[in-house]
């Protein structure tokens, strides 16, 4: 949720980022309307209950006529208290829908829409391969990736992983905790299933709610990304932070891709079920431009030792998910499309999320304040694609980066099978 403070102070600040995101600016006014109603009908509810308090206590003073006419407006203010009880609860439910509506507040994204980021800096020398396989290709040779029977078990857009497949996964997702873990964060394993509450606070109940599976019998969601998790881990909470707090969650995350129907279908770029190492910090709010550079600068580190060449994107405001203020993509280059694809997102949310959590800490003066809250892919199921493409050999062979070789039993070179 926004500041409502921030939203009376400026409310043309929250206008100006709805237009930067493509989206209404009614929303502002709407909420704008409910919170006036809502404090409205709160003053109302107040100034009734406290009359009926006060005439309460003459009533216990006051003898014959004075007394009668005393009841008798008790009488009446029950039924008003009643009714401005009723209206305060209604008027604090339509506050509640109208805040949930308006996303975060853009900060220093670029304008425009998914095709308008810019580039800020491309990393590595893109390899020359002649004729190059994808990964689907090279995974099937390996006997590392198996979609026919992930289809076959499931439906589409599910798979195996087998072999080395699963152990380069394994691998990587074991190298990007051991960097997190060097870096200060606390490891974690965290729940696929989330409660509603846990949901709608991160902020995936809104536009990507098509996207999110729901036990309906459990009233349970499947999360996305183990962000919803770790997110709500502090909830209801006053957290110590003299520094950012920091943890890397480990998960598998579920996705139902609407909308992408007959959209990236071959191989596991665009899939139901992966898994992966989600890296969020909880921090001051002023400390939080300084930490999302540090979430980038950590999956950069990420991305070097798996050797694949990259770019970093600063998204535009327009493709920004709800609670985003600021997001820096990084891209590796896929030499079988001739272009770089997403592997890893860092977002600084501000106080957006914890808002809604209600995740505070105590400031200089011990005065609870909401935190900010930032998250960021440190590996992914998707990297196996870069990495079989970016390190294949013309003789069908995969040359293994240093950094993995360890979790492949010491292999450098992965073998097509014959």
């Amino acid at each position: 949720m926004i500041d409502l403070r921030l939203l009376r102070e400026d409310p043309e600040l929250i206008r100006a980022s709805q237009r930067l995101r493509g989206e209404s600016t009614e929303l502002v006014d709407d909420l704008l309307r409910a919170d006036e109603e809502r404090r409205s009908a709160t003053q109302r509810f107040e100034t009734v209950r406290a009359e009926q308090k006060s005439i309460g206590k003459e009533v216990a003073k006051a003898s014959g006529d004075e007394r009668t006419a005393l009841l008798s407006r008790t009488k009446e203010l029950s039924a008003e208290v009643k009714a401005a009880e009723a209206a305060a609860g209604e008027a604090e439910q339509a506050l509640k829908r109208a805040h949930l509506a308006v996303p975060n507040v853009v900060q220093g994204a670029p304008p425009g829409g998914e095709d308008d980021f810019v580039v800020l800096r491309e990393v590595g020398a893109i390899p020359e391969i002649a004729d190059p396989k994808d990964h689907l290709e090279i995974g099937e040779a390996l006997r590392a990736i198996d979609t026919e029977r992930g289809a076959k078990v499931s439906g589409s857009r599910f798979y195996f992983l087998t072999g080395v497949g699963a152990l380069l996964q394994l691998g990587m997702l074991q190298l990007a905790i051991q960097q997190a873990v060097e870096h200060g964060f606390i490891p974690s394993i965290t729940p696929t299933l989330v409660r509603p509450e846990s949901m709608e606070g991160t902020g995936y109940l809104g536009a990507h709610a098509s996207e999110v599976y729901r036990l309906e019998a459990d009233d349970l969601y499947l999360v996305g990304t183990s962000e919803v998790a770790l997110a709500a881990y502090h909830s209801n909470e006053i957290l110590d932070l003299d520094e950012p707090r920091r943890y890397a969650g480990w998960s598998s995350c579920y996705r139902r891709e609407a909308g992408s129907h007959g959209k990236d279908v071959r191989g596991i770029l665009r899939v139901h079920q992966f898994d992966k190492v989600e890296m969020f910090s909880f921090a001051r709010p002023e400390d939080a431009e300084a930490e999302h550079q540090r979430l980038l600068a950590m999956e950069e580190e990420m991305l070097a030792k798996v050797e694949i060449p990259y770019r970093v994107i600063d998204v535009a405001a327009g493709d920004l998910g709800t609670s985003a203020v600021r997001k820096f993509d990084c891209e590796a280059w896929v030499p079988s499309q001739q272009r770089y694809r997403e592997v890893t997102s860092t977002s600084n949310t501000t106080t957006f999320q914890a808002r809604r959590l209600n995740i505070r800490y105590r400031d200089e003066n011990g005065k609870p304040q909401t935190v900010a809250t930032l998250n960021g892919t440190l590996a992914t199921t998707r990297w196996l694609i870069p990495i079989l493409e970016n390190h294949q050999q013309p003789d069908g062979s995969v040359r293994v980066p240093k950094a993995l070789q360890p979790f492949l039993g010491g292999r450098d070179v992965l073998e097509p099978s014959r």
